[in-house]
């Protein structure tokens, strides 16, 4: 075929993409007008998914099959008001392209409902265009309350040429000071997801504030371990607003990272006060107002009453040491992973690390580097992924062309079901890919597996935030016995020296790291806002019921207590859909 030839099929095929998609959405429109919940089904295959991100029902849920969307939105659409069903503007056009194995027609579109405008995604069957495989739609803004962006920045006037007045930093100040007011919003933790979700809701007028009982904005990175960089590329870890520099490194490193954080708070003019602790709260039904207490650095306390606290304080919070036989019996140095900075103070000496997780195996890589005698102790079977190629392939999406935006619009289609289906093919790709670093760690008796239901170790971080590896180098070293390996059931007990185990000898060691994890957000919330509101609100983080991160980023069973955390994908993706719900209820829209 010649390159003319080509040039035509091309323009067919996306022509004949583009008209398919608004023929769905007008029907799509007219069955919605029309309000009957079978005329709305009949334009979903049999086995559909529908994930709607608070544009009809205000939260983040899926909808499965036909006739269960159908009657979804024949009952939504009486409040809603939806209309105006359009292909988005000057985003990526409708394109063919294959999705867990099967040719769609994939467009992005625009709606209207009585007080927002949105957005969403389309999947079209190429073998049946007429009905819709996968769906999701998208809150995008509150009419009359857009965001304070592009044309509708702010004019400057407020301090610019101010003679006589306050200028801008005597305003900046002022309003970080909080001398006369109470926050809207108390956001716990200044890490990426704390920041992102205070951007977001200053560009929608909530008055925020962000509190860290760390030094400096950015020190939740900084003081980790000396050698860590992020897992993930730069491409997918953009935080809202402002990209990272084209110049950067495609795998951050944490001081780099951490001293963005710092300078993307003051860029985005948040209102942080580091060296502050939440020491707890309560909640006045009666008001709809916490009583939260705030630890300053001076030792004294301050106490405000915001509507609003959102804890951003990571999913792994309070470190988690475990009760084993004789642990408490060991002579040497002893700490969990959090406290790790660097393997320097130990060289020459010998170390043991408990735990065959991130943290685990990058402890005892750094130790090693620094000439540390160092052993492994796994307790359980843990999957192993290299960074590249096999861990990139999760983000293939990002290298598919469309911008940012678009990629987290289509990325947020996912339903539960697809979502176990398309890591599962995943996987297969991996371990393919990884073939030769998989027989190597099992040939030494390391205890790997492929994560539960064949999903790796995307779900098992989705499911419970550990049992994983992303390889930096660990796995070759214990392959090559450069680090030992020891298996948790050949030790009898913990003795002052070391581990003694089963067969009567002692592993030695100077130092004991234990890389064991960390306490459940549940418990988090227990230590800081009593037994009742946990139970309330109950399991924070893993799947609900609907196949959804269970109380995360919406409204939680605890008026006014919301949940931000992961990585910094999922803090640009979510912080805005957070910040929408807080504006929603502050205008009434939606209860809190």
């Amino acid at each position: 075929m010649n390159d003319a030839a080509t040039l035509v099929m091309e323009k067919l095929t996306t022509e004949g993409a583009r008209n398919a998609a608004t023929q769905w959405l007008q029907r799509f429109e007219t069955a919605l007008t029309a309000g009957g919940p079978a005329g709305i089904s009949a334009l979903f295959a049999a086995e559909s998914h529908y994930r709607d991100m608070l544009t009809f029902s205000w939260t983040i849920r899926p909808v499965l099959g036909a006739p269960e969307i159908g009657a979804f939105f024949a009952e939504a659409q009486k409040t809603t008001g939806a209309q105006g069903f359009t292909l988005a503007e000057g985003r990526t056009p409708p394109r063919i392209v294959r999705r867990l194995g099967i040719e769609v027609v994939e467009a992005l579109f625009q709606f209207e409902t009585t007080a927002t405008r949105a957005f969403g995604v389309v999947r079209l069957p190429t073998a049946n265009l007429g009905q819709a495989w996968v769906l999701m739609t998208s809150l995008h803004e509150l009419k009359g309350h857009e965001e304070r962006i592009g044309v509708r920045r702010p004019s400057g006037d407020a301090y610019s040429r101010n003679f006589g007045g306050l200028n801008w930093l005597e305003q900046r100040n002022q309003e970080q000071a909080f001398a006369d007011r109470d926050p809207e919003v108390l956001v716990v933790g200044g890490g990426q997801n704390g920041l992102a979700v205070a951007a977001c809701l200053g560009q929608l007028g909530i008055d925020t504030l962000v509190v860290d009982k760390l030094p400096k904005i950015g020190d939740n990175w900084r003081v980790r371990y000396h050698s860590l960089a992020l897992h993930n590329q730069i491409q997918v870890n953009h935080l809202p607003y402002m990209p990272f520099p084209p110049t950067w490194p495609k795998y951050i490193p944490k001081d780099m990272l951490g001293d963005w954080l710092e300078m993307y708070a003051k860029a985005m003019q948040l209102n942080c006060w580091s060296s502050t602790e939440f020491a707890g709260g309560t909640y006045d039904e009666a008001t709809g107002r916490w009583t939260a207490r705030l630890r300053l650095a001076d030792g004294t306390e301050r106490v405000m009453h915001p509507r609003h606290i959102i804890l951003s304080n990571g999913t792994n919070g309070i470190a988690h040491i475990p009760d084993l036989p004789g642990l408490k019996d060991f002579a040497g140095d002893m700490f969990h992973s959090h406290g790790f900075k660097s393997g320097a103070p130990w060289h020459g000496k010998k170390a043991l690390v408990l735990g065959t997780g991130n943290s685990g195996h990058d402890v005892a890589q750094d130790l090693h580097s620094h000439g540390v005698e160092t052993s492994i102790i796994q307790r359980g079977s843990t999957t192993v992924v290299s960074i590249e190629p096999s861990a990139k392939m999760n983000y293939a999406l990002y290298e598919e062309g469309p911008p940012l935006e678009d990629c987290d619009l289509i990325g947020t289609a996912t339903t539960y079901p697809l979502m176990i289906r398309g890591y599962q093919a995943g996987v297969k790709r991996m371990v393919e890919a990884d073939k030769a670093m998989i027989d190597g760690l099992l040939s030494i008796g390391y205890k790997w597996d492929i994560g539960e239901d064949d999903t790796g170790h995307q779900m098992k971080y989705r499911r419970r935030c550990g049992g994983y590896y992303l390889d930096a180098g660990c796995a070759q070293l214990l392959i090559d016995k450069e680090v030992g390996l020891v298996q948790f059931d050949q030790i009898e007990r913990f003795v002052p020296e070391g581990a003694l185990l089963k067969d009567g000898t002692v592993k030695q060691a100077d130092l004991l790291v234990l890389a064991t994890g960390y306490h459940t957000q549940q418990e988090m919330v227990r230590r800081l806002l009593g037994d009742a509101t946990a139970e309330r609100v109950g399991q924070v983080w893993g799947i609900d019921d609907q196949g959804e991160m269970s109380n995360m980023w919406k409204r939680t069973p605890q008026p006014g207590l919301w949940f931000m955390g992961g990585g910094l994908t999922q803090s640009r993706i979510y912080s805005k859909y957070v910040a929408l719900q807080i504006k929603a209820i502050a205008l009434g829209l939606i209860p809190a």
